[in-house]
């Protein structure tokens, strides 16, 4: 049997927001001269609650979720930009996320300098970064615009350079989120390519959509959130049908 690359146990993120908070300094004096004096009170959102699963090598995962089911938490757990509030995550090597457009960038650098900053960021030294640069490039197709600052880029510029260091990066695990969604149906359709060749290598891929035809074409086995918690975690077909039951609800 493959060996567990992500272990999640019992993953709970909780958030902590001031609701009816002063908009301002004005706001809070007038309040006080009126003897009314608040700073508003904090309250505790919950956006995933006991979330277990495993994924091990060379799965193709899809997971879905409605708006809000907490599907945007996860990723930045898995991708560790958050961290649970309890709980434990452990992902067995390294991870190239591609789940913001932009992430890891620097706007005043050009895409060819984003290109080593954002890989130092995945954890990739500079001699692989140099070794992988003409295959980045040549998938990328942004020709001399590689040099200009990445503040100027559109947001398919940033998908084209994003998608391409992170598969291009030698990272056991792909994380895909829909910013794919913008880029032209040409591109989308190259990055589908691309996704099921590292595939075919032995990479382990997530991939996170709404598209229900997205993960009966590409996954074999699919997780799904509703509420805040997993609601189902078996065969990709499976895992469509429950979460097209949960707009029929």
């Amino acid at each position: 049997m493959s060996r567990v690359l992500i272990h999640a146990e019992k993953i709970t993120k909780s958030f902590r927001y001031w609701q009816d908070r002063p908009e301002s300094i004005k706001t809070v004096l007038v309040d006080f001269l009126r003897g009314q004096f608040h700073f508003g009170k904090r309250v505790a959102f919950t956006a995933l609650r006991d979330i277990s699963f495993e994924i091990r090598e060379g799965e193709f995962v899809g997971i879905m979720g409605r708006n809000g089911a907490g599907k945007s938490t996860l990723l930045k757990i898995l991708a560790g930009i958050y961290t649970p509030t309890s709980g434990t995550i452990r992902v067995n090597g390294q991870l190239a996320p591609l789940i913001e457009l932009g992430a890891g960038f620097n706007g005043e650098l050009s895409g060819y300098e984003n290109i080593f900053l954002n890989a130092a960021v995945l954890g990739f030294g500079r001699k692989a970064t140099t070794d992988a640069v003409p295959a980045i490039l040549e998938f990328a197709e942004l020709g001399d615009m590689i040099y200009m600052p990445v503040k100027n880029y559109s947001s398919g510029m940033l998908v084209r350079l994003g998608f391409s260091i992170a598969t291009h990066l030698l990272a056991p695990i792909i994380l895909v989120d829909e910013v794919l969604a913008v880029g032209d149906a040409g591109f989308q359709d190259k990055c589908i390519r691309k996704i099921h060749e590292l595939h075919q290598l032995g990479r382990t891929i997530i991939l996170v959509t709404h598209s229900p035809e997205s993960v009966s074409e590409h996954c074999s086995r699919c997780i799904v959130l509703d509420q805040h918690e997993v609601i189902f975690d078996g065969p990709a077909s499976d895992g469509v049908e429950h979460y097209l039951k949960i707009f029929s609800e």
